[in-house]
């Protein structure tokens, strides 16, 4: 899953720290997120886009699968 979070992040002067306090999970959840390698839940989506004043579509946005 494609996301905005690093280029949301970065425009608020915040460390991958910053956001996880933010969003109650750990620094290396939001390195995950940022990086692909973990999808977050839904809840946690929504605390983002919450967060972010934005829709979640506009931070999180589906890969098509490969054959």
């Amino acid at each position: 899953m494609k996301n905005r979070l690093k280029v949301l992040r970065a425009e608020r002067d915040w460390t991958q720290a910053d956001l996880a306090v933010a969003l109650g999970v750990s620094r290396q959840t939001v390195n995950a997120i940022e990086k692909g390698k973990f999808d977050p839940s839904l809840p946690l989506a929504f605390k983002a886009a919450r967060l972010f004043k934005m829709a979640i579509e506009e931070i999180f946005q589906d890969e098509p699968q490969k054959p």
